[in-house]
């Protein structure tokens, strides 16, 4: 078939033997899978790597806020639930990488994939709108965020350089251009087998930003004179915030956490790097335990300390409350692990997308040259064979390039992502992995397990309309002060 040969040919290096590059027969077969694809060599390690930093983001840094608005009681208790179902629901969706069988079924290589083969119908159609729509809003929100920490980095420089009454106004936009640019060189990476070292670094990344906000929280704690306002609810009503206010906030708080553990979007492309045996599944299911109870413990640590810190008036990102000035390095290698972390995580939610284009552009023409054809480049004393597939080429680079223009246009885009995620988070998350586990295991309606499943189902239904709900309000406050076009610098 076109697209698994494409898909076979898209490897970024291939070794040369001695006798010209030309590989024994034997050992060809030794390096494909069952599926007549190249060996695939992921471990836990690497899907935990993956996980890990697609989960954790830069979204973190928001969950002393969020536990500002809902308090000692309900904030960790959240943080608990929607651990326990983001955990549940990923190892139901495990199980349907391959079908009918959850071990000998075919392999599914995407989510729109599982669908088809378990569901079908328009419920396919509504996975690849969910699924793709969230990626897309995802790399345009890294794009806005990675920039937000580019800049924080230049400006503390030149507080501490000019003092701290300087203007030291930045714009955004070259910050911008510098992480598209990178973007445009990483997105050359062929597919998500070649991605692990950068997921690795990613995590390092994401954890040392982590730790780091954690360690001023507690120092902050710890300091002499330290005292700020908490409660077990949160910001208080008629104090803080009027009663719309809190209703609000508690709403998008709800939806942050929800949607800060979500991962099902790049789930089945990550188990897709598993090698085997061991099952995939299984790996699977052991590295998204890894993955959730490695998040879930540095949520609450972030979020709970961090509203130690700072009270009822903790920042919407708790790394600024800390201020630009000392220690300055401190924050500034902070942002810079953010910008690092950002590097990767963009790759990591965008490979799935540059696939599923690559594989049906393939399918549709598969006589084009273009779209098909590989180009041998020698890459100097490695030994290896660098292939270039023009295709590839042009239409990432479009993308990275159009993602970073709408970033520029919308720069308030961020907040899309609350809406993007509270669309996507019910049906990709939950409702189609609960549905695909009834249907493969044949559970029948109105048994036990079936009702308790629907339950479940239901109740993360009201939870992304609310949070929805939130988002909206939210985004029209935005709207309201938004004028087109007009530079975004700090001041």
């Amino acid at each position: 078939m076109a697209s698994s040969e494409f898909q076979k040919n898209t490897n970024m290096y291939v070794e040369h033997s001695a006798q010209g590059g030309v590989l024994e027969s034997g050992e060809v077969h030794k390096n494909i899978d069952d599926d007549g694809r190249e060996k695939r060599t992921g471990t836990v390690l690497t899907a935990s790597a993956h996980i890990i930093t697609a989960v954790i983001g830069s979204g973190v840094l928001s969950l002393a806020w969020a536990m500002a608005q809902l308090g000692w009681v309900a904030g960790p208790v959240i943080l608990f639930v929607f651990s326990f179902i983001t955990y549940f629901t990923s190892t139901l969706l495990a199980d349907c990488y391959r079908s009918p069988g959850p071990v000998s079924g075919k392999r599914n290589y995407s989510y729109m994939e599982v669908v088809r083969s378990h569901l079908g119908g328009i419920k396919v159609q509504l996975c690849g709108i969910a699924q793709y729509g969230n990626l897309v809003g995802i790399t345009i929100g890294y794009t806005i965020t990675a920039s937000i920490s580019m800049v924080a980095v230049v400006r503390s420089n030149c507080f501490h350089k000019k003092g701290h009454q300087a203007s030291c106004s930045v714009s955004n936009y070259p910050y911008m251009i510098i992480f598209a640019a990178i973007q445009i060189v990483l997105s050359q990476i062929p597919n998500f087998h070649k991605l692990s070292w950068l997921s690795i670094l990613a995590a390092v990344m994401s954890f040392a930003y982590s730790l780091i906000g954690l360690g001023l929280s507690i120092a902050k704690v710890a300091g002499a004179g330290h005292h700020v306002k908490t409660s077990l609810t949160g910001v208080q009503v008629g104090v803080d915030v009027s009663g719309s206010e809190k209703l609000w906030r508690s709403f998008q708080s709800i939806g942050d956490i929800a949607f800060a553990y979500a991962f099902a979007t790049i789930l089945i492309e990550i188990q897709d790097t598993l090698r085997s045996p061991p099952e995939e599944n299984k790996v699977m299911k052991r590295a998204s335990l890894v993955g959730v109870f490695t998040t879930t413990l540095f949520y609450v640590l972030c979020g709970t300390i961090g509203y130690a810190a700072f009270g009822n008036d903790a920042p919407g990102n708790f790394l600024t409350g800390f201020g630009f000035y000392e220690p300055f390095w401190l924050i500034d290698f902070a942002n810079v692990c953010i910008a690092i972390h950002l590097v990767g995580a963009y790759q990591v939610f965008c490979q799935p997308i540059y696939g599923f284009v690559e594989g049906r552009c393939s399918e549709r023409w598969p006589d084009n040259k273009f779209i098909t054809s590989q180009h041998a480049i020698n890459i100097p004393f490695s030994g290896h064979v660098y292939y270039v597939n023009f295709f590839r080429l042009l239409w990432r680079t479009a993308y990275v390039i159009v993602t970073a223009v709408i970033a520029m246009i919308f720069p308030f885009f961020n907040h899309f992502l609350g809406l993007i995620g509270a669309a996507s988070f019910y049906p990709l998350t939950v409702y189609l992995p609960i549905e695909m586990h009834i249907a493969q295991r044949k559970i029948p309606k109105y048994s036990f397990t079936w009702i308790w499943l629907q339950i479940l189902s239901w109740g993360c239904l009201i939870v992304s309309l609310v949070a929805a709900a939130g988002s909206i309000q939210g985004l029209s406050q935005d709207l309201k002060a938004y004028k087109p076009f007009k530079s975004q610098a700090h001041e």
